[in-house]
């Protein structure tokens, strides 16, 4: 359970400026597919389409054209099948991360001993037990995602959506978290679309690359790295890392004058 498919989908926006309305096509026939446990990256220049095609694969967006399903099933509004991870954490600051994390629970209907046993779960999947009690203003930007992360991953549901999760972390604390994601994917074996603008995260982390330019799919690109990844400072150094890499970054700038 778990596969997420894009179905020729087109989104547009409409906004007026200086009294005039300027039509935005923010993702233009739109089409691939996300496996079932598979983590794919979406990776493009800032406005070709990809929070936008986060957002309308999380109901947060209607489509003009096209249809987004999960496992089959199109979506249509938010649920508890698509948990979602933001840039910024977005914690509500007067609860713990204990109670930041039952918070989600309850919007699913979780309720008495398995309510507070779930939210432990998965704090401790993410090594937050001993900071539980900390209020957001308490913990490091780092520690902020971790709840997030669990949050998300908390209602249990079959695709996770992470919009730039790392893109606001220093350099350490980004490549701690992409580690502890590889590590939590291998636990948990969740599906997950990651948004992301860094091409070597996209490569450390991703099965496949979908490459996105001007709000259509350029290119889907298969990272030959093999499951469980081993530390990333020797991934970085293989051959296969930096030929994808390469690959990644051709495609990107496919085009493009480049100076030399």
């Amino acid at each position: 359970m778990g596969e997420v498919s894009f179905h020729d989908v087109s989104k547009r926006f409409s906004l007026r400026v200086d009294g005039e309305l300027h039509h935005v096509q923010a993702l233009d026939r739109v089409s691939f597919k996300v496996k079932e446990g598979e983590i794919v990256a979406l990776i493009g220049p800032s406005g070709c389409g990809k929070t936008t095609a986060l957002r309308v694969a999380m109901g947060l967006e209607d489509l003009n054209s096209g249809r987004v399903t999960v496992d089959g099933r199109e979506v249509k509004g938010c649920g508890h099948d698509r948990g979602m991870v933001f840039q910024h954490a977005e914690l509500l600051p007067w609860l713990s991360a204990l109670q930041n994390v039952m918070f989600g629970l309850e919007m699913k209907g979780v309720r008495g001993e398995a309510l507070r046993a779930t939210a432990e779960k998965y704090l401790d999947l993410v090594g937050l037990s001993a900071s539980k009690n900390r209020r957001p203003h308490q913990l490091s930007g780092g520690m902020k995602q971790r709840v997030g992360i669990a949050r998300a991953l908390a209602i249990d549901p079959t695709v996770l959506l992470m919009d730039e999760p790392f893109g606001a972390l220093d350099a350490q604390t980004r490549e701690s978290l992409q580690a502890e994601l590889l590590d939590i994917h291998a636990r948990t074996r969740k599906t997950i679309l990651f948004v992301t603008h860094d091409l070597d995260e996209a490569v450390l982390i991703a099965d496949r690359i979908v490459v996105m330019k001007d709000g259509r799919v350029a290119e889907v690109m298969t990272v030959p790295l093999s499951r469980p990844r081993p530390d990333l400072s020797i991934v970085r150094g293989m051959p296969e890392f930096n030929d994808t890499r390469y690959k990644v970054w051709r495609a990107l700038h496919d085009g493009e004058k480049v100076a030399h």
